[in-house]
């Protein structure tokens, strides 16, 4: 049972942040508390030692990996010598209690897991963005803390929480106090703006020049303020060169100015994006460029349409390949007859003009007519729509219904597995 205390006024606990690198800091109990606590004291570079007779897997992982050292007993008394920080969470109130005595009478800060009043320090509820921590301690109530935590950093993310914003700056400014470099290329994900990466967002809100993909999310622009200049990459006067080309130097120009320029694309950069051939042109300028990965259409629109991609006893595997070139064009580089043989899932993008002939060109080398196949069209947005088929009708039927790109085809026995056939 936790230690009785007389009631009396609380007083207001002094927050401050410790700097634990290469600190001495003992952890008594592997269980689910020290699960919770372990991860950040280890990235805050502290040298920690765990004091438990066992620990759970994840724990015990950490110590595996040379994370911290771990020795396999009970607490005895001197185990806080030369520590700057406890954190006590052992599953004996006795052992509790004489480590938060010897904590005291060492001038060791030490958190109690099941006594925070006989502690004479509080864990605040974290929440953290790019270079930023939110600590939110609301005396001993730990749930109320987590949710304004929550709250506090909901709302710096959608941007309802009103933050310090960043005003066009000299080059080497930074914008919220986080150094803005080169391009920062960005993946938005299959649609739904709030599908993008929490850093995604915040590279967005710190941008001077936004070049965005028509296949973009388009509602993030909206959240911009009126000083970004957001350039359309479809609209960009090509000259004497092609479209990339002309993204590229569009690239190269502003951030040679000094801007905090993002490039925004639909999905992930590096999934038929081209997003390896505009780092390269920065490289050429020296220009630095920061990839943030993006959801990937190819396996987020299937689950947003309930298709899973793999699935036990059914698909061990799955393809992700680009349509855009029909069969037998010879800029395609893909062996068609290959993946007909193929048990898996086949997920195609950017092939609804050439799904007829992709089709008839699976069919013809092996692939049952009978396939079951979906379309799912403007994935995971309120436009979204779906169509199935199989491989003998999904090109008629893509016409008569009038399917347009941005669409995601899958190909695969998995398109009929639904939540009332799931195992």
């Amino acid at each position: 049972m936790p230690e009785q205390h007389e009631q009396q006024p609380e007083v207001a606990a002094y927050p401050v942040g410790l700097r634990l690198a290469g600190r001495r800091v003992v952890v008594l109990g592997g269980g689910q508390v020290a699960q919770r606590r372990l991860p950040a004291l280890i990235a805050a570079g502290a040298d920690v030692l765990l004091v438990s007779p066992s620990a759970t897997p994840s724990v015990e992982a950490m110590a595996q990996a040379g994370e911290l050292r771990w020795e396999r007993r009970r607490y005895r008394d001197g185990d806080l010598d030369g520590a700057w920080y406890a954190l006590i969470s052992t599953d004996d109130p006795d052992a509790n209690r004489a480590a938060s005595a010897e904590a005291e009478a060492r001038r060791v800060w030490a958190v109690r897991s099941d006594d925070a009043a006989a502690a004479s320090a509080w864990t605040p509820a974290t929440g953290r963005s790019e270079g930023l921590t939110v600590a939110v301690l609301t005396g001993q109530d730990p749930r109320r803390s987590a949710a304004v935590r929550d709250a506090i950093v909901e709302g710096l993310r959608d941007g309802s929480l009103a933050a310090p914003r960043h005003r066009a700056l000299p080059h080497g400014s930074t914008h919220g106090g986080t150094p803005v470099k080169g391009v920062a290329l960005v993946g938005g994900g299959p649609g739904d703006p709030d599908l993008i990466t929490v850093r995604g967002r915040r590279l967005l809100a710190q941008a001077d020049v936004v070049i965005a993909d028509r296949l973009g999310p388009r509602d993030l622009l909206d959240e911009l303020p009126p000083h970004v200049e957001v350039i359309d990459a479809a609209k960009i006067p090509y000259g004497r060169f092609m479209a990339q080309e002309a993204i590229n130097n569009a690239l190269i120009e502003h951030a040679k100015a000094g801007k905090a320029v993002v490039r925004l694309k639909g999905g992930d950069p590096f999934v038929f994006g081209r997003g390896m051939e505009e780092i390269q042109a920065l490289a050429e300028h020296g220009i630095p460029c920061t990839v943030v990965p993006g959801i990937s259409s190819s396996i987020s629109v299937p689950a947003a349409a309930g298709i899973s991609v793999t699935h036990r006893g059914l698909a061990q595997e799955f393809t992700v390949v680009s349509g855009h070139v029909a069969p037998g064009d010879p800029r395609s580089l893909i062996d068609w007859a290959a993946l007909a043989r193929l048990h898996g899932t086949l997920v195609l993008l950017m092939s609804v003009e050439n799904i007829a002939a992709i089709a008839e060109t699976l069919v013809r080398h092996g692939r049952a007519a009978d396939t079951p196949v979906a379309v799912v069209q403007e994935g995971t947005t309120a436009a979204q729509r779906r169509l199935d088929a199989t491989l003998a009708t999904v090109g008629e039927r893509v016409r008569a219904e009038g399917i347009r790109p941005p669409a995601v085809v899958v190909v695969g026995e998995v398109v009929e597995v639904g939540p009332a056939q799931g195992r």
